[in-house]
């Protein structure tokens, strides 16, 4: 319950400080004042800028604090380590040292015996270790939820967009709230659209702009808005997608070369493959000449040629491509050590590109994520650049007086923000906390109120 308008919360893995700026803001919102007792972060850049923005000493491990130093306090803030969880890692879970972490949540919500919390995680947790695809659930999250609600909570969880509530970033996450006195409602939030050209620079600094050949190459085959939008792959074909031979980057690729390769691209993750082949199927198998000949029609390059003619021609053509690295000769994934026979890929990897993806100013931008956000660029009339750093903190919804750029090296900057929150969810889901927890207050003193004039 909320006494003397004053919350007070303990900021556990407190990254930049995202949950506390959307509960603080949804605070200031309800009239209400908030205190932190305690903060909790160990990455020594994110302890920097958290003591500068906040006016305030960080403590470090959580596993090192005993529950019984922290004060007491109403409400629990934390956004977990996420990696044990995420797609992006190998999803490990609670074998994961960092995924043990929630019970150090566990423990201080035992301790403490808090009024609510709210914790964030990704998307990755919700099917975390789950035995049976149709379950909505895994194992990992029934075991978190379980624990909570064993705690007396009434505890819910909802997986919410940030793209939807006034931030163009799609960024999915899990959202766990508990409440002592009632359960909180996470469905029917009010919706908010935005799109990237309202939180792009109007004047971007020149030290961001990209000088390489890769940004000669498309701006000599394409126009700045034509780039709007586009992916920079090898992998995946579709109209939105520049592949390494439409620019030529490796070398020249004829007409009859570049619909070999888009054909191939879309064949190679056919299962059909794996049957014919009697191997284990894998995404982007290699498919041998004879196989690549069944669907690499005759006509495509002489009527008149004898078919081997045609098959000298279509092997020529596939080398070609091999010796300039478009292609690469191998023997599929997934096969046993007797099985010799290799075939024609694509050459892919998830750094194939400097770039990857092109912002569409319209749009939204795909998850930020600290690994991959440099090959993240903007097009315009002087070229590609990278996001700024200030660009990055609106694309999470913090405030314009918040400090980052000048207190950590730019990759440090990412490397925090792709682990932070979204602040705007984070200030919704906070208002209906603190309308629980103050419903419950302003009852208790109409109790007050009514048992005073009894008296009389």
């Amino acid at each position: 319950m909320i006494k003397n308008k004053e919350v007070k919360y303990v900021d556990l893995f407190a990254g930049l400080g995202g949950i506390r700026i959307g509960f603080e803001q949804a605070l200031k919102t309800a009239g209400l004042v908030g205190k932190c007792v305690l903060t909790s972060e160990i990455k020594p850049h994110a302890k920097r800028v958290y003591e500068a923005n906040f006016c305030e000493e960080t403590h470090g491990d959580i596993t090192a604090i005993s529950a019984n130093q922290i004060p007491d306090f109403d409400v629990l803030l934390a956004g977990f380590p996420c990696q044990p969880f995420s797609a992006a890692g190998v999803r490990k879970g609670f074998m994961d040292t960092r995924g043990t972490l929630f019970f150090d949540i566990e423990k201080i919500l035992k301790a403490k015996k808090p009024s609510a919390f709210l914790l964030e995680n990704v998307e990755g947790l919700v099917t975390h270790d789950r035995v049976n695809p149709k379950l909505p659930i895994g194992r990992t999250l029934t075991t978190i939820l379980n624990s909570l609600k064993g705690m007396g909570y009434f505890t819910t969880w909802a997986v919410l967009d940030s793209s939807k509530y006034g931030v163009p970033q799609r960024r999915k996450r899990i959202y766990i709230v508990g409440c002592k006195i009632d359960e909180i409602d996470l469905e029917a939030f009010d919706e908010k659209q935005s799109c990237l050209e309202q939180v792009f620079d109007k004047h971007p600094e020149e030290s961001l702009y990209i000088k390489s050949e890769l940004s000669k190459k498309l701006f000599s085959c394409y126009s700045f808005q034509e780039l709007w939008g586009k992916q920079i792959k090898d992998k995946r074909g579709g109209e939105n997608n520049i592949h390494s031979w439409d620019l030529e980057l490796k070398g020249p690729v004829s007409p009859q070369q570049k619909d070999i390769l888009e054909e191939l691209l879309r064949q190679r993750r056919r299962k059909t493959w794996s049957g014919i082949k009697g191997i284990p199927w894998s995404d982007g198998m290699p498919l041998t000449l004879d196989e690549i000949e069944t669907f690499r029609p005759q006509s495509l390059f002489d009527n008149a040629m004898t078919k081997s003619d045609y098959k000298k021609n279509l092997k020529h053509q596939l080398d070609d491509l091999v010796s300039k690295g478009y292609l690469v000769y191998e023997t599929p994934k997934k096969v046993s050590e007797n099985y010799s026979t290799k075939g024609y890929n694509i050459v892919v990897g998830k750094l194939s590109f400097s770039i990857s993806n092109i912002l569409d100013p319209k749009g939204h931008s795909p998850t930020l994520v600290a690994t991959d956000v440099t090959r993240i660029a903007v097009a315009d009339r002087k070229g590609l650049r990278r996001l700024s750093v200030n660009e990055g903190l609106r694309l999470f919804g913090f405030p314009k007086n918040y400090r980052l750029e000048k207190l950590v090296k730019y990759t440090e900057a990412f490397d925090l923000l792709g682990n932070s929150v979204c602040i705007n969810v984070i200030n919704i889901i906070s208002q209906r906390i603190i309308k629980a927890l103050d419903h419950k207050t302003k009852s208790k003193r109409a109790l007050v109120l009514k048992a005073n004039c009894l008296d009389f």
